[in-house]
């Protein structure tokens, strides 16, 4: 039996048993118990460890990518860096070319769905196993992840769809197609539709139901015990408003919404920081001697840097293919000014925030030590034991609250910030992937962003952890099929560069402000 013979047989028995185990357990229960019949295979599958390891292979499929294209293009992300923050300025943007957005705006978008709580809760959960070296680690992955960046979103803009309303459509199921047709190389759109597939899975489940779930969770956290599907319409309310009106309307409350969050989130780390200005030395002596002895948790070196190259990866998404879509949208004529402008987004994802989280965490002394030998005290599950015995967006909580004991308050509305940013981004991107599959049009995108909005209020409203697996896994897939077409079409990518960087250096690009 083929593994599409078996998705589908398993969601034949979904159905079939979903009555019974209703009366048994609950609505949840029988969509918990038979949606993980259906699909835990798949789960199993894309999170599955390399044999002798505890690192799952897609991981290493992503850094090895991320590594693979900083050789190829001669560690662009060091090289550029300048140039990128004048684009994002609008300097050398021509408001004449074709596109949707400026270079700032696709950027806050593509943010948006990146920074969330993996900077929150992921980065807690990589300590926590891994202890403060897996912060060297994560910070590695993240530098690694721009020239993946790069690749993807230059390719997202070079082979676009640009319609006579002035809207444009791209990502990695139109580069993928386009690109290895005019390689001559087969099978492009075959990957280019299970890209898309996993897309729209991946959107309405990791970009939508668990986010609408985390945030009602946060919020019932400070005011009380109170329905999820409440917070479920509420929420879909305003996603709708913002996503009916397309991209237009998600860029100009991404670029105020990621802005807000950002320096709400950053400047409370950063006065924490301040705070404790005499201890910042030390923290960073803690992640790079963690780094490379693993300070006593379970695995050593080894234990860190997994856990720092996991959370960097499912923090920043560099590889996924996701932030293509949205930079495809940009207002531009040269395709590798995208990609300049997106390798900014694993820098500010995972080398700032997500460091000024762990610093935070290692800083506020939730890691306990043995004092005489200063190695990690580790728990019976052999995590790294905590002051108030909280993990994940818990222990985040506890390091902020440390210094500020109004933190967890602020932490509601971030987690709110970015759980809604997340989702309209999402919506973009899954809405991208529907259309390429099923057709252009106002009928089809309404009936998309009506599916989306009724996913927001299940997934606030009810449990389904099989479901966020899945989706979390779908999303995921997506990086399988897209970096295929990365590793095909880095030549163009490097054509491109080799292209713009002369006509830059000869004046041929004009400057604009």
């Amino acid at each position: 039996m083929t593994l599409f013979q078996r998705f589908f047989a398993g969601l034949v028995a979904l159905f079939a048993a979903a009555p019974v185990m209703a009366q048994e357990g609950g609505i949840d229960a029988a969509v918990n118990e038979a949606f993980a019949g259906a699909t835990g295979w798949f789960v199993n599958f894309i999170f599955a460890p390399i044999p002798g390891t505890n690192f799952a292979w897609i991981v290493a499929w992503l850094v090895i990518a991320a590594s693979v294209f900083t050789l190829y293009f001669g560690f662009i992300q060091f090289r550029v860096w300048r140039h990128s923050l004048h684009l994002v300025a609008g300097k050398y943007s021509d408001p004449n070319d074709a596109g949707e957005v400026s270079h700032f705006q696709a950027l806050a978008t593509a943010l948006s769905g990146t920074v969330g709580l993996g900077n929150i809760a992921g980065v807690a959960v990589a300590v926590s196993i891994g202890g403060a070296g897996a912060t060297f680690w994560m910070i590695l992955a993240g530098l690694l992840g721009m020239a993946s960046k790069f690749t993807e979103c230059t390719l997202g803009v070079k082979y676009r769809n640009e319609y006579p309303d002035g809207t444009v459509s791209g990502g990695p199921m139109y580069y993928i197609t386009k690109g290895f047709a005019e390689r001559g190389v087969p099978g492009g759109k075959f990957i280019a539709v299970m890209f898309a597939i996993f897309c729209v899975l991946g959107s309405l489940g990791g970009g939508n139901m668990f986010q609408a779930n985390q945030a009602h969770q946060q919020i019932a956290g400070i005011v009380g015990e109170f329905p999820g599907w409440i917070t479920g319409v509420v929420f879909a309310a305003i996603v709708f408003a913002v996503i009916v009106g397309g991209l237009k309307s998600i860029a100009r409350v991404t670029e105020k919404v990621v802005p807000i969050m950002g320096i709400l989130y950053v400047g409370v780390a950063l006065l924490i920081l301040i705070m404790n200005a005499d201890s910042i030395g030390w923290a960073f002596g803690q992640i790079i001697n963690g780094a490379f002895t693993g300070n006593g948790i379970v695995g050593g070196m080894i234990g860190a840097l997994i856990q720092g190259f996991r959370r960097a990866a499912f923090s920043n998404e560099a590889g996924v293919g996701s932030a293509a879509i949205a930079h495809s949208a940009v207002r531009t004529k040269e395709p590798i000014t995208e990609g300049f402008v997106s390798l900014l987004e694993p820098f500010i994802d995972t080398v700032v925030i997500c460091t000024m989280t762990a610093l935070v965490i290692i800083i506020t002394g939730q890691l306990l030590t043995d004092p005489e030998t200063g190695l990690y005290i580790l728990t019976e599950g052999g995590q790294v034991a905590t002051a108030t015995g909280a993990t994940g967006v818990g222990l985040t909580s506890a390091a902020f609250g440390a210094a500020m004991p109004w933190f967890p308050y602020l932490l509601a509305v971030a987690v709110v910030l970015f759980a809604f940013s997340t989702m309209i981004s999402w919506a973009y991107y899954g809405l991208k992937a529907w259309t390429y599959l099923f057709g252009e049009g106002q009928t089809t995108e309404l009936v998309f962003k009506c599916i989306f909005c009724v996913f927001v209020i299940i997934g606030a409203a009810a449990s389904l952890g099989p479901v966020i697996d899945f989706s979390d896994a779908a999303i995921f897939a997506m990086a399988i099929f897209n970096i295929i077409g990365l590793y095909v079409l880095m030549p163009v990518v490097k054509r491109e560069l080799e292209s713009y960087l002369a006509r830059l250096e000869s004046g041929e690009i004009r400057r604009f402000k």
